[in-house]
């Protein structure tokens, strides 16, 4: 049988537990799925639609061999905000609000509003954005070419804005992330963080909220590295292809009717989610004859 790539994914939701997605019959084969394992495989923890949970993709590589062995993953890739840590709604959008509080542009982003403009992907997008949409304010230059760098101003001091958030540690890690991290670089999975936010605020949370060494053993793929920025897999494929790892497919129209598990986070005992054994049992499932 010719060996073809495969994927499952776990979606984050707003769940108090954990649920096995539940299967008919006809439905034990995983769809799509006609691979055999024999070359290493990555599970991708990124946020869902509405960036409030973590969203767990097994991207598995093609090739021939026995699939009867159990093997850990070959790396784990954390989305970053709403992942490792609840930035958004409370790190962010309070970073961007007060940024406009200081230059008096008379704009405030509510929940809900940010919520929308979280469809769009990088902080100066989303701004600029905003600005077409609803007018640009009084105080905002007029030409294109000055605009560009009024937004890249007003995004630089979001960030410094946010980073101070993180250093006084007052976004802390989302429930189980050190916890499965550990256990990832305890047993040599490779761990990377893949975000289109500022690398300099996702290597400070890295840094200051997982500790320094830590910090030394995790791949930070992050910022303008791409072209494109999510919800295209760009950054995803740079990481994996940078690891070693060979990418077989990503999310396509998010999607989750046929997810393996739903969790609302990875979880710390005594309310522990899922571990690393879980992970290699997921990947595990990506093969059948």
């Amino acid at each position: 049988m010719a060996a073809a790539a495969s994927s499952t994914l776990l979606q984050g939701s707003n769940f108090t537990n954990a649920r096995r997605v539940p299967r008919t019959s006809d439905q034990q084969r995983i769809p799509n799925c006609v691979a055999r394992r024999s070359a290493p495989s990555s599970l991708c923890f990124r946020t869902g639609s509405g960036r409030t949970a973590a969203v767990v993709r097994a991207a598995a590589a093609a090739g021939d061999g026995d699939a009867s062995a159990v093997s850990l993953p070959a790396a784990l890739l954390f989305d970053c905000d709403g992942v490792l840590v609840d930035t958004e709604k409370d790190g962010h959008r309070i970073s961007f609000n007060e940024t406009f509080a200081e230059r008096e542009l008379g704009v405030s982003w509510d929940v809900e509003l940010y919520g929308e403009l979280l469809k769009i992907g990088g902080g100066k997008e989303r701004m600029t954005a905003y600005f077409n949409k609803t007018g640009w304010p009084a105080k905002a230059p007029k030409t294109d070419e000055e605009r560009k760098q009024f937004i890249a101003s007003l995004h630089k001091r979001k960030t410094e804005l946010f980073m101070a958030l993180i250093e006084k540690k007052l976004l802390p890690l989302r429930p189980g992330v050190q916890r499965l991290i550990d256990e990832a670089l305890g047993k040599e999975v490779k761990v990377a963080v893949c975000s289109t936010s500022n690398e300099k605020a996702v290597s400070a949370i890295v840094s200051c909220l997982l500790g320094p060494d830590r910090a030394e053993k995790i791949t930070i793929f992050a910022g303008d590295v791409v072209p494109r920025k999510k919800p295209d897999p760009a950054i995803y494929i740079l990481a994996a292809t940078s690891l070693g790892v060979d990418p077989s497919s990503y999310t396509a129209e998010e999607d989750f009717a046929t997810a393996e598990a739903v969790f609302d986070c990875i979880g710390d005992p005594p309310e522990v989610r899922f571990d690393l054994d879980f992970c290699a049992d997921l990947l595990q499932k990506q093969y059948v004859s």
